[in-house]
Formats: C-alpha cells, sequence, structure tokens
C-alpha cells in the first residue's frame, strides 16, 4: 500500500480542488492499497468473487461477470448493514493551528468527508454534527447521493469558530439520535477530559459505539523548538515568551498524561480512541474505521 500513501497524504489533497473529489480519491486509493496488501475480509463497498462451486446458492451469481468471461462467479460479499453514523466535526479555533499545510480542522475536514464517502460506499447512512462551544450544524444520518453531496459541500465551506466545550454536542448527540448506531468524534479534544468522558459515556449509555480520533498537530506532539518562541492561546488573548528547553519536558508530561487520560478512558467504555498527526497520511484512520466495523459485524 506504499506506493498509493501519496493518495492519502494531506497536503497533496490540500492541492486538489472540491470535497467530492478528496474524499473520492482518498476513498479508491485506499482501497486500491487494499486489494494489494495483506488486509482482506473488509466489508466494504467492492465486492470478491469466487468461482461457482456445486451447491453454492445460484443467488450470488454475477451474470456481468458470466456475459463477459462464460463462466460462474459468486459475489462473496456486499452487504447492505443499514448503519447509521454520525460524524461530529470541531471546528472550535484551535482546531485552525497548523504548523505546516494542512491545519488540524482542514485534516479533520478531509477525514470527515472521506469516512462519510466510505460510509455511503458500504451502503449505510451517514450525518453530520459541527460544532465549537455550541452544535452549529446538524445533518441528520441518510444514505442517499444527493444527501451526501450535501455534506461534503458543507465540509467545503467549514471555518473555525469560537472556543471548545465538547460535552455539550455529546450529551446533545446522545439525546437526538435515537436509533442505535455508530458516532464518531473527530477533535483536538482541548477540553476538561473528565467532561468529555462524561459525554462519552452518556452516548455509550444510549447503546451506540463509538470512535474518536484526536487529532493534533506534530509539533504539539513532539514540540520541536528550540529558540525562544511567543505561544498564543488559539482560544483566548493569553500569549507568553518562553525558552523551549526550559518548559519542554513540563510540557510532554502534561500532553502525555492527557492523552493517557483519554486512552484509559475510553478503553474502560470500550470507546475506540485513536491518536492522528496531522502530518500523516489518513489511512491508518480508515484502517481504525473498518477495523471498528469488521469487529461489529
Amino acid at each position: 500500500m506504499a506506493n498509493n500513501l501519496r493518495f492519502l497524504d494531506p497536503t497533496v489533497l490540500s492541492r486538489i480542488s472540491g470535497m467530492e473529489l478528496r474524499a473520492r480519491t482518498v476513498v479508491e486509493g485506499f482501497i486500491y492499497g487494499l486489494h494489494r496488501s495483506p488486509y482482506r475480509g473488509f466489508s466494504v463497498e467492492f465486492a470478491e468473487y469466487r468461482e461457482y462451486a456445486p451447491g453454492d446458492d445460484t443467488r450470488f451469481i454475477d451474470w456481468k461477470v458470466f456475459a463477459r468471461s462464460d463462466r460462474y462467479y459468486l459475489k462473496e460479499f456486499e452487504e447492505e448493514t443499514n448503519l447509521s453514523c454520525h460524524i461530529l466535526l470541531d471546528v472550535s479555533s484551535s482546531m485552525n493551528y497548523k504548523s505546516g499545510a494542512v491545519s488540524k480542522l482542514a485534516y479533520g475536514s478531509y477525514l470527515a468527508a472521506s469516512l462519510g464517502y466510505l460510509i455511503f460506499q458500504q451502503r449505510d447512512g451517514v450525518g453530520l454534527m459541527t460544532f465549537d462551544n455550541e452544535v452549529l450544524q446538524f445533518i441528520p444520518s441518510r444514505n442517499r447521493r444527493g444527501h451526501l453531496l450535501s455534506i461534503l459541500r458543507h465540509l467545503e465551506q467549514v471555518e473555525a469558530g469560537s472556543q471548545t466545550k465538547l460535552s455539550l454536542p455529546l450529551h446533545q448527540i446522545a439525546e437526538i439520535v435515537n436509533r442505535k448506531g455508530l458516532i464518531i468524534l473527530i477533535s483536538d479534544l482541548l477540553d476538561d477530559p473528565a467532561t468529555v468522558l462524561d459525554g462519552l459515556q452518556h452516548i455509550r449509555f444510549k447503546g451506540h459505539d463509538l470512535i474518536v480520533f484526536h487529532i493534533m498537530d506534530d509539533t504539539e506532539l513532539n514540540f520541536p523548538f528550540d529558540n525562544a518562541t511567543r505561544f498564543m492561546d488559539m482560544e483566548g488573548s493569553a500569549e507568553f515568551l518562553a525558552i523551549p528547553s526550559m518548559v519542554r519536558e513540563n510540557y510532554m508530561k502534561r500532553l502525555n498524561a492527557h492523552i493517557e487520560e483519554f486512552k484509559q478512558g475510553c478503553g474502560r467504555m470500550q470507546v475506540d480512541y485513536h491518536l492522528l498527526n496531522t502530518s500523516k497520511p489518513l489511512d491508518f484512520a480508515l484502517f481504525g474505521y473498518l477495523n471498528n466495523r469488521s469487529r461489529k459485524g
């Protein structure tokens, strides 16, 4: 799959015009790689074929293939799971941070679009909620192409908003969505872990499955600064000048504790947690989604 990672590179995606084309490029590149990798058996939209053998159910013969090859082949899988999925995208001002070509918000929107496209290809319903300190947009889950296109158009136009308040959308989605399904949270999780985990627990209590994609910039994860640097609060007016060598150890200790609290909390609730670096391709996130679906399926 290594040759196809360029199709999932966020910097390459930023140069592609249109969210639908970006999503299609990611998903088709990803599936192309799956065909040529050891990762088999995922129930994605494309079908695998095998030759007909006596005793097989003839309902699954692909007659189009027969017309071309004069041989009988069966579709091994092409499920209609009718799963209801909702993607929650954090558009708070901290998501606007970037050290390279792609901000956390851009990366999150590419991921949301790619997941939406993949979910639709699996014939499942997909919906979208965007939020900062309040819910900004809620599009209920449906499985229609026009519905998917409206989600992709909205993702193309998202802009960073105000401060983060994760607990509100989490509790709201738990109350709004009555049909049990899958909730996907895409956020930098810059909020109090206790309140966020409480919201995730509410969703789990309602019977939904949950995937959390924790989006962070490479500099946030590795703190590569050397010279005296002015740091600014992305969600406030505070700023301070610091010598990185004097604050790095404490910063990394607090960051790792923050991440570990989410890992442990999600683990206790059987919530899939994935930490994503915005400088890395999107394949890891898509594998995370498919692994969740294959286990639940």
